[in-house]
C-alpha cells in the first residue's frame, strides 16, 4: 500500500445530504452511488466504532479462513474488506479496492446512514449485517478514534465532544438516527441481520452461530471455536493485519485503534452530571424506538 510522508490535516465538517460529513468520505460520491453491487455481496454497516472491524474479521474467517489462509498474514483487513466511501490520498479509494476484489462473496463495509447506501445493494437484494453498540460506550470509543485519526475533525476536549455527540454534530451524524433508521429498515427488509456489540462481548460463539444461520453457512463447532478464539479482542489487538497499525493516517501514540473492547468503559469518562444529561437526552430521543441497549454485561 502506498505510504506518504505528508501527514493529513484535520478536515472540517459540512452538511452533506443532511448528514455531517467530510471531504474524505464524500469526494468520490458519484462513484460511490454508482457502485455496482453483486447479488452475493455482503455489506457490513455500523455507526463508527460499534464493532465494524470485529464483524469484518469474523466474516473474512468464516468465508476464507480455510480456503485462503495466506490472506490472514499477507493482506491487511482494510484491503480484504474495503471501506466503501473512503477516499484519502495515501491509499486506494474504497470503491477501487471493492471493484478489484476477486473473492466471492465480496465483503464491503460502510458507515453510511441507511438512506445514503448505494441503491444497487438494495436492487441486488444483498445481505447486510448491521452492528449497533450502546451510545455511551460508542461515544467514548469514537472520541478516542477521532483523537488519533489525523484527517478526522478535531474532537476538542471530552466535555465539548459529549455535547456534540448528543446533538449529532459529529462525522456521520447522529447515533440515534443511524441505529434507528437501520432498525426501521430491518423491519421491512429480511436481508438485514441486526447485531449488538454487547451480545458479541457476552457470547461471541453464539453470535457467530447466528451469523452462520443468517448467511446460510455450515461450519463445524470446531471451526467456530477456532474463529471465536482468533477474534478475541487481545488477539486482534496484537494482529498487525487487523489492528490498522499499518495505516499512515492514524497516530497510535495518541490512542490505539483497538483500545479496550469492553462494555462499560463509559463509567471512566462520564461525570455524574453528564450521565444524567445523557439519560434525559436518550429518553427523549428514543421514546418512539423499540431498540433496547445494555450498558453492562
Amino acid at each position: 500500500m502506498p505510504v506518504t510522508d505528508d501527514l493529513p490535516s484535520r478536515e472540517v465538517l459540512f452538511d452533506f445530504h443532511g448528514v455531517p460529513m467530510i471531504h474524505s468520505f464524500s469526494a468520490n460520491w458519484e462513484k460511490i452511488q454508482n457502485f455496482q453491487a453483486r447479488p452475493d455481496d455482503i455489506l457490513i454497516a455500523t455507526y463508527p466504532k460499534a464493532g465494524t472491524t470485529w464483524v469484518s474479521y469474523i466474516l473474512d474467517l468464516l468465508y476464507f479462513g480455510k480456503t485462503s489462509p495466506e490472506r490472514q498474514t499477507s493482506i491487511p483487513l482494510y484491503e480484504r474488506v474495503p471501506f466503501l466511501e473512503i477516499t484519502i490520498s495515501s491509499t486506494d479509494s474504497g470503491v477501487d479496492l471493492a471493484e478489484r476484489l476477486t473473492t466471492s462473496p465480496r465483503l464491503i463495509k460502510t458507515h453510511l446512514p441507511v438512506q445514503l447506501v448505494p441503491k444497487s445493494f438494495w436492487e441486488q437484494n444483498c445481505k447486510m449485517i448491521y452492528v449497533a453498540r450502546n451510545a455511551k460506550d460508542n461515544m467514548v470509543s469514537y472520541f478516542h478514534m477521532d483523537r488519533m485519526t489525523l484527517f478526522h475533525p478535531d474532537p476538542g476536549d471530552w466535555s465539548s465532544y459529549f455535547k456534540r455527540f448528543l446533538e449529532g454534530n459529529i462525522l456521520f451524524g447522529s447515533w440515534y438516527d443511524h441505529v434507528n433508521s437501520w432498525w426501521k429498515k430491518k423491519q421491512t427488509h429480511d436481508k438485514i441481520h441486526y447485531m449488538f456489540y454487547e451480545d458479541m462481548i457476552e457470547d461471541t460463539g453464539w453470535e457467530i452461530e447466528k451469523l452462520c444461520c443468517f448467511l446460510g453457512l455450515s461450519s463445524s463447532l470446531e471451526e467456530r471455536k477456532q474463529i471465536t478464539g482468533g477474534v478475541q479482542f487481545d488477539n486482534m489487538k496484537k494482529n498487525n493485519m487487523v489492528n490498522y497499525s499499518t495505516l499512515q493516517v492514524m497516530d497510535f501514540k495518541v490512542s490505539q485503534f483497538m483500545r479496550k473492547g469492553k462494555v462499560g468503559d463509559w463509567k471512566n469518562h462520564f461525570t455524574v452530571a453528564q450521565n444524567e444529561e445523557f439519560d434525559e437526552n436518550y429518553k427523549q430521543k428514543m421514546k418512539n424506538s423499540t431498540l433496547q441497549f445494555r450498558y453492562e454485561v
